[in-house]
């Protein structure tokens, strides 16, 4: 399947973009991810997805953000530690993506999103008093985030809240800080795009991007009632499966 079979593209990628924020807005997680992915598997070069999906995302990240400030999700102290080094990390890895082949970086990049997949399922039958997280240890997991987020499209979730949340920080809390620090990560990483390669695949973005802020404030509200295992389990399954099928398809 190719960008070209899609009849109209528009609507497949708002589609797309309202699932995918749901998700990622509810469990704090897969937004990038799954677009990515989805974007890799209809044959977008690696920075063109990232590019793309970057683009769409810096609105939902900026609704969905706003929206867990609406509803008492965010904690500030954790937005204000996350901010500088998410943002390093994006710029870092937005500059390195423009500079690399995306035909040999491809599989690589499937193969990291399947990393990110079992992630999800691991982190999925995982449980954890509440507590709160030293700043020396969320400050290179945003630096990290940032960078990962930005080489495959997708990230910031995965690896900064699940982490923060295996550690001991409240779910909640969580969730809502780090989504409203992504919108800053985010406008760091479309800027060092825009710069970079300009402006690509506007269909695309305009598509994630409108499906994405349709969804974000009605994630936000699921937020605090949403079963997360069953959720998790799903998506960690749907990113292995499709990207085992991206290197399948980039190796033969």
């Amino acid at each position: 399947m190719q960008l070209t079979d899609i009849g109209n593209p528009l609507v497949f990628f708002m589609i797309v973009g309202f699932i995918a924020q749901l998700i990622d807005g509810a469990i704090g997680m897969a937004y990038g991810v799954i677009s990515t992915t989805l974007l890799l598997f209809l044959g977008v070069s690696p920075l063109h997805a990232s590019a793309s999906v970057k683009a769409a995302e810096l609105i939902t990240t900026g609704v969905s953000g706003a929206s867990h400030h609406f509803l008492g999700n965010v904690q500030r102290t954790l937005v204000v530690q996350l901010l500088v080094p998410g943002v390093i990390g994006g710029i870092v890895g937005a500059y390195i993506l423009t500079r690399v082949d995306g035909t040999v970086i491809k599989p690589y990049i499937s193969a990291y999103l399947i990393l990110m997949g079992l992630v999800i399922l691991y982190k999925a039958f995982r449980t954890s008093q509440a507590h709160e997280v030293r700043p020396n240890v969320v400050i290179p997991l945003a630096l990290g985030g940032g960078f990962f987020d930005a080489i495959g499209g997708g990230g910031w979730g995965p690896i900064v809240t699940t982490n923060l949340v295996a550690l001991g920080h409240c779910p909640r809390a969580t969730v809502g800080s780090v989504n409203a620090a992504e919108f800053f990560v985010t406008m760091a990483q479309v800027a060092t795009f825009v710069i970079s390669i300009g402006i690509v695949m506007w269909q695309v973005s305009v598509g994630l991007l409108i499906g994405g802020v349709l969804a974000a404030p009605v994630a936000a509200l699921i937020c605090k009632r949403l079963p997360r295992k069953v959720m998790m389990m799903l998506v960690g399954l749907l990113i292995c499966i499709v990207s085992a099928i991206n290197i399948y398809k980039a190796l033969t």
